[in-house]
């Protein structure tokens, strides 16, 4: 897609990002029935913090920003290049968002593109992610992008008998 050009995100995007994320990760992980709603704002925050401790910094990360050639920003992606289960020679997707009033116009999948070709560039020839299985959009997006399922996690939720 031409009219997307990807760049370094600046510190200033990087922490209204960081914020939103921190929130939107809480958030999924209630909605997936991983933590309670009490404790998931500061359990994603620990996380985070884990992940990125000196921040927009930290070593081994790329923060990018896709715009328009107007300069719009319609989307931000985040990669490690090193795999925090320490899958040898393997990048991590932790995040890729579109902007709502961008959606369905391919520019996830231009976004994509580019943070593997950032990833290859770091010669670095594997990239993985996580992706909730009631995500149906991002699903799609991934498989017809060549990402295939490596591991799987299911769970069925209990009710007690009385």
């Amino acid at each position: 897609m031409s009219e997307l050009t990807v760049r370094s995100m600046t510190e200033a995007e990087f922490d209204r990002w960081r914020a939103g994320i921190v929130r939107a990760f809480a958030d999924a992980q209630v909605a997936a029935g991983n933590w309670p709603a009490e404790e998931a704002q500061e359990l994603a925050q620990q996380g985070n913090d884990a992940l990125l401790p000196a921040g927009f910094g930290t070593p081994g990360m790329l923060f990018l920003t896709g715009e328009l050639r107007d300069g719009t920003p319609i989307g931000v992606l985040w990669i490690g290049l090193t795999h925090p289960r320490g899958v040898p020679d393997c990048a991590f997707l932790y995040d890729i968002e579109i902007g709502a009033d961008h959606r369905g116009a391919g520019y996830g999948r231009a976004l994509l593109a580019a943070g593997e070709d950032a990833v290859r560039r770091h010669g670095v020839g594997a990239i993985e992610l996580n992706v909730f299985g009631d995500n149906a959009r991002a699903v799609g997006l991934y498989g017809s992008s060549g990402y295939r399922v490596v591991t799987q996690q299911m769970r069925k939720t209990l009710v007690a008998q009385q």
